[in-house]
């Protein structure tokens, strides 16, 4: 089965099933990052472990998926994520979605406006993204810097615009109704751990903020503790 997101681009996923055929766990990965991601990866499988099916995707101009990599902006991620709700709702299925670091910007906003999800995940969720972009890229040109010195990700302008233009997730996570996990590592230097506070915050929803000591950005210290968060989360919300 094909996901086509608005622009008719094929969008690549994996889905895993579980034992569980009442609940779908959609995971989004961050900038730079795609499906297969230890992240990502190690998050699903743990889910998948505990009797969750999960479906893995690559927003467009990502990993194997169509579209140019300069549009993958986290409005236009939007619009991927809502293809494939689109694509799986089912009204057997609960739909839970996990969005790491920017992937979870998209999370909010999705949800803020999208009241198809059961339950949200935030995995060091970007919040401030203007203040993202200056610390990350405010010293490359857009048009011909690099993310991070990857030749494969090249910096666009039409990416620093669309953070510029979000500015903050903050009053989208005001708006989010269901019930919602942030979770955050205490020693992530690429998105602050205050960007989780701030959500939670201006959130008035269900809500729970999990901080892991010592961890990064991507949790790799200990690969175990925040699926171990999650699943327990999921326990008293599904």
């Amino acid at each position: 089965m094909d996901i086509k997101n608005a622009s008719g681009e094929t969008l690549d996923y994996t889905l895993q099933e579980g034992s569980r055929d009442d609940v779908l766990i959609i995971l989004g990965h961050g900038v730079t990052g795609n499906k297969d991601r230890p992240v990502i990866t190690n998050t699903a499988d743990a889910l998948v472990a505990a009797g969750y099916s999960c479906l893995r995707f690559s927003f467009a101009g990502n990993g194997n998926s169509e579209g140019a990599f300069e549009g993958a902006t986290i409005s236009k991620e939007v619009e991927d994520l809502t293809a494939v709700v689109d694509q799986f709702q089912d009204a057997t299925k609960k739909l839970v979605y996990i969005g790491h670091s920017m992937g979870g910007a998209v999370g909010t906003l999705f949800a803020a406006r999208d009241e198809r999800l059961s339950v949200l995940v935030s995995l060091a969720g970007m919040v401030d993204t203007v203040a993202f972009y200056d610390e990350e890229f405010g010293n490359e040109t857009p048009g011909s810097g690099l993310m991070w010195d990857e030749e494969e990700c090249p910096l666009s302008q039409e990416f620093k615009n669309d953070l510029y233009q979000i500015s903050s997730t903050k009053d989208a996570a005001a708006a989010v109704k269901c019930p919602w996990l942030l979770i955050h590592g205490t020693a992530d230097d690429v998105v602050l751990p205050q960007d989780s506070e701030t959500a939670y915050n201006h959130a008035k929803c269900d809500k729970k903020h999990v901080q892991l000591e010592g961890l990064g950005h991507s949790f790799t210290e200990d690969p175990t503790a925040a699926p171990a968060a999650i699943i327990e989360f999921l326990s008293t919300r599904l």
